[in-house]
């Protein structure tokens, strides 16, 4: 019996791998996470240009939970026991559908570290899957990384400005995540870098901008990119 997480990308369905597609369309059941179990969430929306409704379950988690562990806990462990549950009785492989990479602040190793726990020999491996940096930086047409620079990666769902700060003064790309709530902050931080901001990735409502024409909060999943200082064409070469 397999586990497999699949990376399904920020929302496009054509911006998932061959392999992401071929594991969603042989999975005996593709799981995908949900808030409201009543919802189809980013990633059911993209399984299902992949693979069979009827083998699509849906699994409540406490996506947007900041504060209370034991809530969020609480629900990777109800997750896990299902899917655990499905793979002892029919002994056959599952997918869990996640937006972006599975192994990049996804919800997939929490579920697989209670599926390991109640079946010991399942095997789980991963499909990684385009994150929402690498959409941003093709939306907006702007390299992510070049030459010899750092890429810094931020959560930013509790406001560290201190971490931002400190990222800007090392000269790196700095990409943001979950930083939706504290946009004018980030905007001020990163004032005359030529940062961009996406929301809706790979959705027909997706919008890219310029940081500074931001003017309040953004949705949760808001990517800003803070590219590196660029003075000449392979200067950092």
């Amino acid at each position: 019996m397999r586990l497999i997480g699949v990376g399904v990308g920020p929302g496009d369905p054509e911006l998932m791998t061959l392999k992401g597609v071929r594991a969603l369309a042989t999975a005996g059941r593709v799981f995908v996470p949900v808030l409201d179990p009543a919802d189809v969430g980013r990633a059911e929306a993209t399984v299902r240009a992949h693979a069979a409704h009827e083998r699509i379950e849906r699994l409540v988690f406490a996506l947007n939970e900041r504060t209370d562990a034991g809530r969020r806990e609480h629900y990777w462990d109800e997750a896990g026991r299902r899917v655990a549950q499905w793979l002892r009785e029919t002994g056959g492989t599952a997918a869990f559908a996640t937006i972006g990479d599975p192994n990049v602040y996804a919800t997939f190793g929490y579920l697989a570290e209670t599926v390991r726990g109640l079946v010991p020999e399942v095997e789980i491996e991963t499909v990684p899957g385009i994150t929402a940096m690498q959409a941003l930086a093709a939306a907006a047409g702007r390299p992510l990384v070049e030459g010899g620079e750092e890429l810094v990666l931020l959560p930013m769902a509790r406001g560290d400005l201190g971490a931002l700060h400190a990222a800007l003064e090392r000269d790196a790309t700095v990409v943001v995540y979950k930083g939706g709530r504290h946009m004018a902050a980030i905007a001020s931080a990163a004032a005359g870098r030529g940062a961009v901001v996406g929301s809706h990735l790979g959705l027909p409502d997706e919008k890219v901008q310029p940081l500074d024409a931001v003017d309040g909060p953004l949705p949760y999943l808001a990517t800003v990119l803070i590219p590196a200082v660029r003075e000449r064409r392979g200067g950092k070469l």
